[in-house]
């Protein structure tokens, strides 16, 4: 089967798989980028509650599943948070 897209080769964007038609036919269907989502500024860690898709994708979503409802939700991590609001405590005493 023949590449129905603009490159002819099997790069890292242009990864299809068969699909078999209805009609008996073999088509290439052309598969999307695995997403890695995202993660924990401070410590790296995956972030909890935040679907993993493709930058453009988030778009699409609601501004609350986007993020968690919590200070620096959707960047930073609940432990992290918990740590920077206990420093931020003991620093002012």
């Amino acid at each position: 089967l023949t590449y129905r897209r603009h490159t002819r080769y099997n790069t890292k964007s242009n990864k299809v798989r068969l699909l078999r038609t209805p009609g008996g036919r073999l088509v290439n269907q052309v598969v999307k980028k695995k997403a890695k989502g995202p993660s924990c500024g401070d410590c790296g860690k995956r972030l909890i509650g935040i679907p993993a898709l493709r930058p453009m994708e988030y778009r699409r979503l609601k501004k609350r599943e986007r993020r968690v409802n919590r200070a620096y939700g959707g960047s930073r991590c609940a432990k992290c948070v918990r740590m920077r609001v206990v420093r931020a405590f003991l620093i002012e005493e």
